[in-house]
């Protein structure tokens, strides 16, 4: 289980520059005289399409592994953690908690991520229905984090494989689209062990916090749209969305969809089953924000800032995110950057996209 910002870690947002539907009883409590909303209720305003003080101002995707190496050679501590480098630049902070049964799968011989780790059914059975069943978790680090949520410091996400993005790990991309014709009951039954495996990780998570989202993990679209059909869509994915999907909700948790590529053809199939939001929103990919607002007044979205306009300075950065502002004034829409941010982005000019998103949330309200 992957979780983001280790509680343990001494300088967790230490270090930053100078100037700058509720799942809990309260989402986060104000100190005593403080009349701004903390981060937690600014977001769940935000997701309810209610007033705030501002926008959130959230980097939900983070960084290429390249662009923090560039960063530290610029003066970004080594020792920061995720949470640690979203302080540091002055951003509101959500966790990740992700629990993919993928990390338990056995060590194999090194081969290209794009080729699975099956040929066959009896590989499933090797390899991969043991991490199935498997179902234990670490619960300490949750406590920290759920003391930091319950204060409004911190949105809590917990992300999981989603029905597509898993079977696509274990067959490999194209042998995957192949087997919604040639294996259809191994993939049937595959999603099955998966649903049954999310379920109990939300219960578990459950247990120590209540996440304010459930992020499924899919990436089924490309620029071009959905890599599946709507048939294959209801017949593969939403049983099991329709399963999960009602279960989060009953604790008032946020359901949403992380799928790059444009996925504006799909938003309806995600309606279907309970859906409510996605992210990351890709404009190099042709998705258009305020064409989605308009055809779906009322679902979330996350994302939609092109990262292609970070590097080019000060006169790029705000003609985006005047492009994204009568959006963002519509509510239920965070800006955020369309994937991760590359590196050729300095830190300079991430701190001068951070002033700039932080102009705009405020202008936004």
């Amino acid at each position: 289980m992957g979780v983001g910002g280790d509680p343990a870690e001494a300088r967790r947002g230490h270090g930053r520059p100078p100037g700058h539907r509720v799942p809990s009883p309260v989402p986060g409590r104000r100190k005593s005289g403080d009349s701004r909303m903390t981060p937690r209720e600014r977001f769940h305003a935000v997701m309810n399409f209610q007033p705030v003080d501002r926008l959130p101002a959230m980097e939900w995707l983070c960084w290429w592994d390249k662009t923090l190496e560039r960063w530290r050679g610029e003066g970004l501590p080594a020792d920061l953690n995720r949470e640690g480098v979203l302080r540091w630049y002055g951003l509101d902070v959500h966790e990740r908690l992700w629990s993919t049964p993928r990390w338990r799968f056995p060590r194999l011989p090194l081969r290209p991520r794009s080729q699975g780790v099956i040929d066959s059914e009896a590989d499933y059975e090797r390899l991969v229905a043991p991490a199935l069943a498997e179902r234990s978790l670490k619960l300490e680090p949750l406590r920290g984090m759920a003391a930091r949520q319950a204060a409004g410091e911190v949105i809590v996400e917990l992300q999981v494989d989603g029905f597509f993005w898993f079977p696509r790990e274990v067959f490999g991309v194209e042998p995957h689209l192949y087997a919604f014709y040639d294996q259809p009951e191994l993939m049937l039954r595959i999603n099955e062990a998966l649903c049954e495996y999310n379920l109990a990780m939300l219960e578990t998570v459950c247990g120590v916090l209540t996440p304010d989202v459930l992020c499924f993990a899919e990436d089924l679209s490309y620029n071009h749209g959905p890599m599946l059909s709507r048939e294959q869509f209801d017949r593969f994915l939403a049983p099991f969305y329709r399963r999960i999907v009602p279960r989060a909700k009953e604790r008032g948790i946020l359901t949403m969809v992380d799928t790059d590529g444009d996925m504006t053809e799909a938003v309806p199939w995600f309606q279907s089953v309970g859906i409510e939001g996605c992210l990351p929103l890709e404009r190099m990919a042709g998705v258009d924000v305020a064409e989605l607002r308009r055809r779906y007044p009322k679902w979330r979205m996350i994302g939609g800032y092109d990262k292609t306009r970070t590097h080019l300075g000060e006169p790029a950065v705000r003609a985006e995110l005047e492009r994204l502002l009568p959006v963002m004034r519509t509510g239920g829409y965070i800006p955020s950057t369309d994937h991760q941010t590359p590196p050729d982005v300095g830190v300079q000019g991430f701190r001068e996209y951070v002033r700039l998103l932080h102009e705009y949330c405020r202008k936004a309200v």
